[in-house]
């Protein structure tokens, strides 16, 4: 299986905190690969990397490379705007606009230069469809999205991000706000959504990793210390400190 997302000797400092050291890291393609690891291990800041969200913060500095379909999107002539446009992103706690259901998934289409009125809806209607949320707004798409409960709000969220038909889809502890049924239901649908996209997820939950996930990479200061696949990384790890983190023994 391909690469879709492939990172490179990446270091990340913060000012002259060494925050990244030295990762290297597949993504493969029409996955779900989890980033697992102790709070402050990196795991936030490099799946940020992947669509440059640090760009805005002038005490960065990144050296390495993260490949897109085989192209460097460090590289400077790389649009942060397009490149977000084919990666997608979840935050840790739901952040739907202040607008209505439809108006927050049409408004992505609408800055992407979608104007037509008809094509609007209709892209409208099959994201939030793809995001498990349809039969229970179908009826409200005009009322208040900040009126939805947690969980719909973060499939909104959801529904927001496929809307521009990315190509991958970082999720940053999509769940952690969320009670279990609320959480099941995300999870179910991260396993429908590898079907279409390429999915990076960070979870402090270890079982949802591997519910959830073909691939595991276990950081920890800043390093990628072992990464595989899913059953590998829990059943047979081969380093010491990722037998000890998967077991309990720290975290």
């Amino acid at each position: 299986m391909r690469n879709k997302v492939e990172v490179k000797n990446l270091n990340l400092y913060f000012g002259e905190k060494h925050a990244l050291k030295n990762i290297s890291l597949g993504i493969p393609e029409h996955s779900v690969v989890a980033l697992i690891g102790p709070s402050g291990c990196g795991k936030s800041t490099l799946l940020r990397s992947m669509n440059r969200m640090h760009d805005l913060n002038s005490t960065v500095r990144i050296r390495g490379e993260i490949l897109l379909d085989g192209h460097n999107i460090l590289h400077g002539n790389t649009n942060p705007v397009k490149l977000r446009r084919r990666i997608g992103m979840v935050f840790q706690k739901p952040n739907p606009f202040p607008k209505s259901i439809y108006e927050n998934v049409a408004y992505g289409l609408e800055i992407n230069g979608v104007t037509e009125k008809d094509k609007i809806r209709e892209m409208v209607e099959q994201s939030i469809r793809g995001s498990s949320l349809w039969d229970e707004v179908k009826d409200d798409l005009h009322k208040p999205a900040l009126d939805l409960s947690g969980g719909q709000q973060q499939r909104l969220c959801v529904a927001r991000a496929i809307a521009v038909e990315p190509e991958v889809i970082l999720m940053d502890e999509p769940c952690s706000a969320l009670d279990p049924i609320s959480t099941a239901k995300i999870e179910a649908l991260i396993l429908r959504l590898k079907e279409r996209f390429t999915i990076v997820i960070v979870t402090h939950n270890m079982q949802q990793a591997q519910r959830v996930a073909d691939y595991t990479a276990f950081m920890y200061l800043g390093e990628v210390i072992e990464a595989g696949r899913t059953a590998d990384i829990f059943g047979q790890p081969k380093q010491d400190l990722t037998r000890n983190y998967v077991s309990g023994h720290f975290g």
